[in-house]
């Protein structure tokens, strides 16, 4: 039976989100559809990736008012609405659409994720200790976070009272004010507390946060499951398909190529022309990636140009694009990427990095559920999935998560991995 609904934005975070319940063994289902068919019966926890980061905020608020009223309608006793930990989207919209379609008088909203540095402090978001805005999220090309002040960022998109306190203690009476209650965290010591202190007051029918406040909700919603730590069997081949142009994952692509990971650029037709691998050219070129997937076991296909992306940007000047389109047709070309090469025999696990390089890979092939199976380290997920009878593994990330040695330490993961269990 259905406990836990979680809206996600977009697919990682759905991802991120729901790994914290599947990893313990709580039956857990991560889909793209907007709705609830097909769900089996004993899930507990369905996680919806509700594409609604790049809507407008009109748009995703509708989105996000009609999957609750649905969940409300269906008898579901907690929602959560999964936010960026980096506030991109439209968190104002979605949380007032949660907040008005429940008809709660507040929704808790946690935004902390201190597990990997990004910390709530006297109502401002940080990143590492420095304002969200003033971090490479305040300088994303698509969707750049304007402040650091909650409730101001909160209150461009939303009429709803937005009030901000410090973390409680778990035996803290909890505020009543009415509206959307922004609460402090800068460990996840402070996050279980304030958690502890909601829950102690009577389950919230409502609650908001990233996949950090998310890692408690199985502790204070009281569910178990068994957790059997085993990993699915991995190929210590690595196939890395990159579509975000974040500065730390091109960062991340930069040290592995210095350990020894082949590199290939996609080229602007290759990225920017819909159906450009269906033609003749575009063939040869995918049987080209095929040779080099073959010849090299750690392959990285990367959709930045060398430097500021310039060659794309005056490529897509030339054909009239916007910045919308051609976030939409890169994620599109890297789809057509794996769908060239997903039944390649050299084909090992997969690496997808950036939400919209996963949800358009996954609709090239026709995936629609993805399940989570473990963390191996915060924000870097391990799932599957099944194409055409056969199962593969493919680890996932948002585009500002991971060291800068990524790459080179899940490549030498999986050689170990692979090693121990050839013994």
């Amino acid at each position: 039976m259905l406990r836990l609904l979680i809206l996600a934005d977009d697919f990682t975070g759905a991802l991120d989100t729901g790994v914290r319940f599947a990893a313990r063994g709580i039956p857990t289902q991560v889909v793209t559809a907007e709705g609830f068919a097909d769900v089996p019966k004993q899930t507990e926890v369905l996680v919806i990736d509700t594409e609604t980061r790049h809507l407008s905020p009109e748009e995703a608020g509708n989105r996000i008012y009609a999957l609750t009223l649905s969940a409300i309608q269906a008898g579901i006793s907690c929602i959560y609405k999964k936010t960026d930990s980096a506030l991109r989207g439209n968190v104002g919209a979605e949380l007032a659409a949660v907040l008005r379609a429940s008809t709660a008088e507040r929704l808790p909203f946690l935004p902390a994720f201190p597990q990997i540095g990004r910390t709530t402090e006297g109502g401002r978001h940080y990143i590492n200790g420095i304002p969200v805005n003033e971090s490479p999220f305040g300088k994303d090309p698509f969707e750049p976070v304007k402040t650091a002040e909650l409730a101001e960022l909160i209150k461009e998109q939303s009429q709803v009272q937005v009030h901000s306190f410090p973390a409680l203690h778990s035996e803290d009476v909890p505020p009543k004010q009415r509206g959307i209650l922004v609460f402090d965290a800068k460990t996840e010591e402070e996050l279980l507390e304030s958690g502890r202190a909601l829950f102690r007051a009577g389950a919230p029918l409502v609650l908001a946060g990233c996949a950090g406040f998310a890692a408690f909700l199985p502790e204070l919603l009281g569910m178990t499951g068994y957790e059997s730590g085993v990993l699915p069997r991995l190929s210590p081949r690595l196939l890395v398909l990159c579509g975000s142009v974040n500065p730390i994952t091109r960062r991340q692509l930069q040290v592995a190529a210095e350990f020894g990971f082949r590199h290939i650029r996609m080229t602007p037709p290759q990225k920017l022309i819909p159906g450009y691998f269906e033609t003749t050219e575009g063939r040869a070129e995918l049987h080209g990636l095929a040779e080099q997937l073959a010849e090299y076991p750690l392959l990285m296909i990367d959709s930045n140009d060398e430097g500021d992306n310039a060659a794309t940007k005056k490529y897509a000047a030339r054909m009239g694009l916007s910045i919308e389109d051609v976030r939409c047709r890169v994620a599109a070309g890297l789809g057509a990427v794996l769908s060239g090469l997903i039944e390649h025999p050299d084909l090992g696990t997969l690496l997808l990095t950036g939400g919209d390089t996963l949800l358009q890979c996954m609709n090239a092939l026709g995936v629609r559920k993805v399940e989570p199976v473990g963390e191996l380290e915060s924000g870097i997920v391990l799932c599957r999935f099944s194409y055409r009878g056969k199962e593969h593994a493919v680890i996932t990330k948002s585009g500002g998560f991971g060291e800068e040695d990524l790459l080179p330490r899940l490549a030498r993961f999986l050689e170990k991995k692979t090693e121990g269990e050839k013994k």
